[in-house]
This record gives structure tokens, C-alpha cells and sequence, in this order.
């Protein structure tokens, strides 16, 4: 029989799926015919595997092959079906068995010499064919991304002979080594020891990193504003094995190197304030992941916010409530994991020093109106918590370290315990509880409720401050025991950092 069936798998979004290789040989002018709505990079596979077959020791037919990538209405592109196409191209004709094709996936770039070359989304696709209970055969470059996925059948090869040795029971294929914990702390993550001062900046870190909660710093040129957000990946909770592969999922689509020994620790993402929009939700023809995405469960640290355009500003705020995007395009749709946390630094003018007592501003009142009203409303109230960094006393910097100059460590055992008091009590952080969770779990007394809604009240603030506020004011009592009811202490530190 002249046809032949193997199994890959394609990219789309974070998602990977399956495509069946379809190969048929039959009379006529000899050529190659690849079908199934592929891209320029699919359509040039046809040269690719001939060379590679051929170099492999193998004989190429002579007749007219018919290539059908299923299902035909999902775009294909890229070199990733190299290696499936050449194995149905040899196993419709005979020259590989293909009692194994069934049973396995494979992915793979081939080079003119038959060697295997990685491809990027290689994780996705190992995710997705652990569920269904196969084997994956991928290149060995890829070998150190394949051995993440804890109990995944996976199988490394460097050249295309390797991989039909293997098929016909020639030889055995490697499997990818061990993976690394990724837990242990890089000593290159700055840490919050080197922050001197700026007391109330640290404690509202300490709080965004509890509850997972949006924070903005606002201050003059110089004060500790980026020192602070370089700092919060360092006191965050370890990633879970489930969030660590949707992290290096996202990395795996956009082409980016997976490190093993980083693979558990929160990204940090600070694009320039030049960025597009694009850039930072993503896009293009073939859409990948923009900033937002590669910042999933950590920290995307916008500096500068006034300097963004406000269009960019703007494609933030459906992102910051939904948790995910979706990047439509004409030929396809792809959705992208958003669960980060935003941390943003501002000067409070143009020229900076507007309120500082060292330095005089020179803004007029219509230019700081005009460059505070950059950033709208509506995404100043998607912000949790909004804290000043004013200017450190230069005898300070100077002088011994005092006890409230606590390093990462300390701050992040801290942070695990509220954190823990919260997934026990509703399964995620304090930042992402619904509105009935937040009634059960944000009780007030009697008199707590009557004070905080005449706070409320003289302050002007909407719904969606009013359940902000709650949630920072549970993260933290998690902080200082974990109290079943808010008191007014809680309300009261949490009001103040709604000082937009």
C-alpha cells in the first residue's frame, strides 16, 4: 500500500493541534505536492526532505507524492512537520515499518544534510501528547525543554537515519536527561537588602507580592522606584509545577531559550516606553506573544507610565480583568495567558521634583495636569495600590543597616505564609477573588462597615475601588495573622494607598 499516515502537531496560540501527515505515492510525472494550507515555510519542505532523505542513505521515490497536512482548514507553518513528512514520504514507500507510526508524534526541522533541528513550541505540543498517551520523538535540541514535562514519553534524535533506525528496531533513541528543580534562588535576582529606607514603598511591596496585587510608585528621579520592582520577582512565591509549564509554554511559542535552572523562578518583563501596542499584547500574521504574555504569573514593571502613548496604556485594561488575550486575526484566532502582575513607576511632573523639598520643580499647573491626565482613569482604577517613594536623606544611605532593612528572604517567608492562608481558604491570591468569594471572606463588623463606607463616600471612589480596597485589606490581615474579620487598621492601610 502506497500511503502512509504520521502524526505532529502544529502551533496555534499556546495551544498544539494535532495534525495527521497524509502521504500518498501513485503514478505519473514524479513531483511533490504538499497540501492542507501550508505557509511558504511548509510548501518548502518538498526540497528540504528530498536532500535530507537522500543524504540519509535513503531512496527518494520517483513518482508523484501527494503530502495532505489534516485538518486542511488549520494554517501550517514553519519547518516543524519536516520529520513527519519525511517518515510517511519512506514508509509509503516501503523503506521504514510503520507498526510504531501510530503510537508516536514526532517534531522536528530537517536540515539538507538529515540532521534534526529544534523548533520552537516544542512544550505545548509535549503537554498536549501526554494527555492523549504518546510517545514523542524530538530533536536533540530540544531535549533540555522536552525533559520539563514530568512523566512525558519522550524520545531525542539527532539525525533522520537515527529516527528510522529506531523504527525498524536498529537502535534505541536517547531519552532527554533529568530535569533541574529550577528552585534553587539565582543569586543573580537582585534582592531587597539593597533597598535602604523607604519604609512604606517596602511594605507595599511586601502587600502586592501577598495578595498579587497592581502597584504604582510614584516619586522623583533617583528615589528607589525601579530598585523596588527589580525586587518583587525576588520576594514572590515559588512557582507551582503547573504555573512554571504555562510560563515556559508562552516562552517555548515565542521562540525564546527555556534555562532549566531558571524554569521555576517568575519572569520579569520591563519593555521601554517606546513599545507599540503589538508589542506589548502581541500579534503579527502569525500571531505571537507580546510582553503581557511573556510576563505570565510574574512581573510585568512598566517605567516611565506617562511616557507610554495612551493607545499602548490602553490594551492593558482588558488584559489586568480578564487574564488572557486573544489576538484575532483574518486566517485565525489565538489566545495567550495573561496572569501577571503590573508594577508601574511614575515621576509626579515632566521635570520630576514636584513636591520635593531639595529641588524646585519648574512645571506649570497645566503641564502637570496635562502629563498626569496620560494616564486614564480607568486603568489608574485597575491599580491596587499606589505608594510615594520620596527622597532618601543622604545620611541614611550612609549609615548602618537597621533591623527594618530586611533582605528577600525574610520578606518572602513572610509572603509565603499570607499567600498560603489565602490558596487555603479560597484557592488563588487575595487580587484574584470574585465578588461573592470577596463577601464571604472580607467580612465586616458592624461598626468596620459603617466607618469604611462613609470613608468611601467623602472620597468619591467606585465599585470596582470598593472591592480593590477589600482585597488589600485582606492581604493584609494575611499578613499579620491571617484574622477572620478585617479591623479598621486593615481598611485604614489599605484607603491610603488609593492616593492616585
Amino acid at each position: 500500500m502506497s500511503l502512509a499516515v504520521t502524526l505532529t502537531r502544529a502551533q496555534e496560540g499556546v495551544s498544539a493541534p494535532q495534525v495527521m501527515v497524509e502521504v500518498h505515492l501513485s503514478g505519473g510525472l514524479p513531483g511533490t505536492h504538499i497540501v492542507g494550507l501550508p505557509e511558504a515555510a511548509v510548501r518548502e519542505a518538498r526540497d528540504r526532505v528530498r536532500v535530507a532523505i537522500q543524504n540519509a542513505a535513503f531512496e527518494y521515490p520517483n513518482r508523484k507524492v501527494t503530502v495532505n497536512l489534516a485538518p486542511a482548514e488549520l494554517p501550517k507553518d514553519g519547518g516543524r512537520f519536516d520529520l513527519a513528512i519525511a517518515l510517511g514520504i519512506l514508509a509509503a514507500g516501503g523503506q521504514v515499518p510503520r507498526e510504531k507510526l501510530d503510537e508516536c508524534e514526532f517534531l522536528g526541522e530537517l536540515a539538507l544534510s538529515g540532521d534534526l533541528r529544534g523548533v520552537s513550541g516544542v512544550l505545548p505540543a509535549l503537554l498536549r501528547a501526554r494527555a492523549r498517551g504518546r510517545r514523542v520523538v524530538v530533536p536533540r535540541a530540544n531535549a533540555a525543554e522536552a525533559a520539563l514535562v514530568p512523566e512525558a514519553d519522550v524520545l531525542v534524535a539527532d539525525t533522520l537515519a537515527e529516527v528510522c533506525g529506531w523504527l525498524r528496531d536498529a537502535q534505541e533513541l536517547a531519552m532527554p536527561g533529568p530535569a533541574n528543580d529550577g528552585q534553587t534562588v539565582d543569586p543573580e535576582v537582585p534582592d531587597l537588602v539593597d533597598v535602604r529606607g523607604q519604609l512604606q514603598a517596602r511594605r507595599a511591596l511586601e502587600i502586592a507580592a501577598a495578595g498579587g496585587h497592581h502597584l504604582l510608585l510614584i516619586g522623583p528621579p533617583g528615589t528607589g522606584k525601579t530598585m523596588l520592582a527589580e525586587r518583587l520577582p525576588g520576594i514572590l512565591p515559588p512557582l507551582s509545577e503547573t504555573e512554571a509549564l504555562e510560563t515556559c509554554a508562552v516562552l517555548s511559542v515565542a521562540g525564546r531559550q527555556v534555562e532549566p535552572a531558571r524554569w521555576r523562578q517568575r519572569p520579569f518583563r520591563a519593555p521601554h516606553h517606546t513599545a507599540s501596542a503589538v508589542a506589548l499584547v502581541g500579534g503579527g500574521s502569525n500571531p505571537r506573544p507580546g510582553e503581557i504574555s511573556l510576563a505570565h504569573n510574574g512581573v510585568l514593571f512598566l517605567d516611565e507610565l506617562p511616557e507610554f502613548t495612551r493607545h499602548v496604556l490602553e490594551v492593558l485594561r482588558e488584559p489586568l480583568e480578564s487574564g488572557h488575550i486573544l489576538v484575532s486575526r483574518a486566517a485565525r484566532q489565538s489566545t495567550f495567558p495573561a496572569q501577571f502582575q503590573l508594577v508601574a513607576a511614575m515621576n509626579p511632573c515632566p521635570c520630576g521634583y514636584a513636591g520635593d523639598a531639595r529641588e524646585r520643580c519648574r512645571c506649570t499647573p497645566d503641564q502637570i495636569q496635562r502629563y498626569r491626565g496620560r494616564i486614564s482613569g480607568p486603568l489608574l482604577d485597575r491599580i491596587d495600590l499606589c505608594v510615594e517613594v520620596p527622597r532618601v536623606p543622604l545620611a541614611e544611605l550612609g549609615a548602618p543597616r537597621s533591623v527594618y532593612d530586611e533582605d528577600s528572604a525574610t520578606v518572602r517567608a513572610r509572603v509565603i505564609q499570607a499567600r498560603e492562608r489565602a490558596l487555603a481558604r479560597a484557592g488563588r491570591a487575595n487580587a484574584e477573588i470574585n465578588t461573592r468569594e470577596l463577601e464571604r471572606d472580607c467580612a465586616l463588623g458592624a461598626a468596620e462597615r459603617s466607618w469604611f463606607e462613609a470613608a468611601l463616600e467623602r472620597l468619591g471612589l467606585s465599585a470596582r475601588a470598593y472591592h480593590r480596597i477589600l482585597r488589600v485589606a485582606r492581604s493584609i490581615a494575611d499578613l499579620d495573622g491571617g484574622a477572620a474579620l478585617l479591623d479598621r487598621a486593615h481598611l485604614a492601610e489599605a484607603l491610603q494607598y488609593r492616593r492616585f
